[in-house]
């Protein structure tokens, strides 16, 4: 590309939009142009705005700091500054449905990490490695919306992507029953040990509406494209329960499955160790190389010394064994807020420049 892209960060000061601001603000590809917030925080410089709510590791990046954030409502002059926008906005759920729906009309592409338009037929939700494919019901998307350059494409929930990845190059033995019991770190919620005292030494049993999404978005990826809708896959069937654990971050899952062929333990390893998926074969600069790792040792993966494989990209995975009940049973471990949130929203997009739907306007 001629010039590198511009990006506007919706919902910026909040947690998964402070992750996208570590991640885009030296990408190759991408660079930062808007900020953008609530009302409140609009007006204000970026530091202003954040104040001491700043949770990542790294400080913010200088050339941020200054940048004046922009009410997120603001679309016409949001629309002068950027190519597409990054969205990780903290509202109702049809207020955010209407604002990217907004954009979109605006002929401004939308990354979403909101669980808005992830039932909407012809939004894909995409797990790049999975599937890309997806991309192609955009076409029919933009002649619903009346757009020429516009769409929606959102990311998944962060608690199914340790397990997905991880049945996902085992499909041709067709998975028919799954258990997922997920340990979800607090940054699932948006919060830090500072403004969560209550999850330390603790553990709460309950997600709100996690479970229903651990059961279900892996169906739509696992779907195929008719005429203008994603159709949902009929199988695996997925049971599932999401329990919040004192961690930072790093959502593990207790897996459980039965196969309709059952393979062999040798074979399932293989293909993890040798999955490369389309990010991978392009080359994108957000892609772990590789995606999937399998540890040999009995006590790993483990979520604080693992939770970063790949810069966060990557899935690691360990404790395959047969089971009494199911015919294997493993763990898996992703970043929830890198390759969960915003980082998987950054690589997608990068599939989306690749394949030529995100373009300098």
């Amino acid at each position: 590309m001629n010039r590198k892209l511009r990006v506007g960060v919706l919902g910026a000061t909040g947690m998964v939009g402070q992750r996208f601001i570590t991640l885009l603000a030296d990408h190759p590809w991408f660079e930062i142009a808007v900020v953008a917030a609530s009302p409140r925080s609009a007006g204000k410089t970026y530091q202003e705005a954040v104040r001491d709510r700043w949770a990542m590791s790294k400080p913010i990046p200088d050339r941020i700091t200054g940048l004046t954030v922009l009410n997120a409502a603001d679309i016409e002059k949001i629309g002068q500054e950027v190519d597409f926008v990054c969205c990780a906005v903290d509202m109702a759920k049809e207020d955010t449905k209407k604002l990217e729906e907004d954009y979109a009309k605006a002929d401004i592409p939308v990354i979403s990490n909101n669980s808005a338009h992830r039932w909407t037929q012809d939004v894909p939700m995409i797990i790049p490695e999975i599937n890309p494919e997806h991309v192609e019901i955009i076409e029919a998307q933009r002649k619903r919306l009346g757009c020429k350059h516009g769409f929606i494409a959102v990311k998944p929930n962060c608690s199914i992507q340790s397990y997905v990845p991880a049945l996902h190059p085992l499909m041709k033995f067709k998975p028919q029953e799954v258990v997922a019991c997920t340990y979800q770190a607090i940054s699932g919620a948006g919060k830090t040990f500072r403004d969560w005292p209550e999850m330390v030494d603790n553990i709460i049993p309950f997600i709100g509406g996690e479970e229903e999404k651990s059961e279900k978005e892996p169906l739509k990826i696992w779907g195929r494209i008719s005429g203008t809708a994603i159709v949902n896959a009929e199988t695996p069937v997925i049971t599932a329960q999401c329990i919040r654990v004192p961690v930072s971050d790093g959502h593990l899952a207790a897996i459980y499955v039965n196969f309709e062929s059952k393979p062999a333990k040798e074979e399932i390893i293989e293909l993890w160790r040798n999955f490369k998926g389309k990010p991978q074969l392009l080359s994108l600069p957000s892609a772990p190389q590789p995606f999937l790792k399998y540890f040999e040792e009995e006590n790993r993966p483990q979520t604080k010394l693992d939770r970063d494989f790949e810069n966060g990209m990557g899935v690691t995975i360990g404790r395959l064994r047969e089971d009494h009940l199911f015919q294997y049973k493993f763990v898996a471990l992703s970043h929830n807020t890198v390759r969960g949130a915003a980082g998987g929203g950054v690589l997608t997009a990068e599939l989306l420049a690749a394949e030529g739907y995100l373009q300098a306007r």
